[in-house]
């Protein structure tokens, strides 16, 4: 629509055509293929060690030969939607006017399916880009129930895999997340309390309490998407999805003596086996 080689110039351009003309000063850049490079590595390291931050990320990677700064690391941590997973002085920071719910499962004994979803997002990197996987799982099973794969870390995507879930296979006593914003936001809480289940959050930095979800997002990288190198988000899509199916169905867990996550979730619940 705007054309930076004509006579006329941006502003009389942007007048014309009724836009703002701050709007077309903005041109979102891609992210560069070292960045993106970076991006993986910081992602291996955030797997076995969740407990570095930028700090310890950028000593780390100055070792392997890597010169890049903590501030860039930093941003790059905040696109990818991750924090170091430890006890951190000083990070209450919240989306404004996002009400924060309480942890409601320390000492729970999680005895049966269906009792405690956990909800959490993880970066997926591609050929030349990244996207974001949303999923709910049934603590106790393991099974993912639910999952979406999307562009943009925002709560809409939060709310249709939650709201799939609860379509699919009835609701839980308690859903836990953590303190992002895609979970805070009214939007997915809405949701949730609607249904009638009881709404949980994990402390900030508090690596143990979604730790089921983490175990899976490291299943999820090494055995797929590490192999990958996604040329498009459909083929992440459809490659995830044939994963997770594989997973429910066919791997076995040692926690859970060998079962599969589906031979557990769906043991005491007859009724969801005939549904499904």
């Amino acid at each position: 629509m705007i054309d930076r080689t004509h006579d006329l110039s941006i502003t009389q351009q942007a007048s014309l055509l009724g836009i703002s003309r701050g709007s077309v000063y903005y041109l979102p850049r891609p992210v560069s293929a070292a960045d993106l490079a970076m991006m993986r590595r910081i992602d291996e390291l955030h797997l076995e060690h969740p407990f570095m931050g930028a700090r310890m990320l950028r000593d780390q990677l100055h070792r392997e030969g890597i010169k890049v700064g903590r501030r860039h690391i930093a941003t790059l941590m905040q696109r990818m939607g991750i924090q170091a997973l430890a006890p951190q002085p000083g990070t209450s920071k919240r989306a404004a006017g996002h009400k924060i719910y309480p942890y409601l499962l320390r000492k729970l004994a999680i005895t049966r399916a269906n009792q405690v979803w956990a909800l959490d997002t993880t970066y997926i990197p591609m050929e030349r880009g990244f996207v974001y996987l949303t999923a709910v799982i049934d603590v106790y099973s393991r099974r993912v129930l639910a999952h979406r794969v999307a562009i943009t870390l925002e709560a809409i995507h939060a709310k249709e895999v939650i709201e799939q879930a609860l379509a699919l296979y009835g609701k839980p006593e308690i859903v836990n997340t953590d303190q992002g914003s895609q979970f805070t936001a009214e939007e997915f809480t809405r949701v949730v309390l609607d249904a009638g289940c009881k709404l949980s959050m994990d402390g900030r930095g508090a690596w143990r309490d979604n730790v089921f979800v983490e175990r899976l997002w490291r299943s999820v990288k090494y055995e797929r998407v590490y192999l990958k190198a996604y040329d498009s988000v459909s083929a992440a899509r459809a490659d995830i999805a044939q994963y997770l199916s594989w997973y429910n169905t066919h791997r076995a867990h040692s926690s859970l003596e060998r079962f599969t996550p589906d031979e557990r979730y769906f043991a005491d619940l007859p009724q969801l086996r005939l549904a499904a």
